[in-house]
């Protein structure tokens, strides 16, 4: 067995068991109340940290002004509760639009 299929396979049993791991404890295992604002807010921290990576960065430098406008737009769209479609298609459109217009 070569070891990238190995790895592969360790994987895949890893995600098999934390997936398993949730409905057999559930109910056997009591979190405190500050604990689940934790995990709640380490959620919420690293949604963010992903947006912000994939908003403003490419290949491992500055994205351009184009991209984060974009993002900026779709949020605030998604802030106001626009339908998905429009959400996306107009942060798409703005930053293809500040393309066009020169702005990297």
């Amino acid at each position: 067995m070569s070891p990238t299929v190995a790895v592969i396979l360790a994987l895949a049993v890893g995600t098999y068991a934390f997936r398993l791991v949730g409905p057999v404890l559930h109910g056997r295992v009591e979190l405190s109340a500050r604990v689940q604002e934790l995990l709640s807010a380490g959620a919420v921290v690293l949604l963010v940290a992903l947006l912000a990576t994939g908003a403003l960065t490419e290949g491992g430098g500055f994205a351009g002004w184009a991209r984060p406008a974009g993002v900026l737009v779709g949020g605030v769209l998604a802030w106001r509760r626009a339908p998905f479609v429009v959400v996306v298609l107009a942060a798409a459109g703005a930053t293809a639009a500040l393309r066009l217009a020169g702005v990297a």
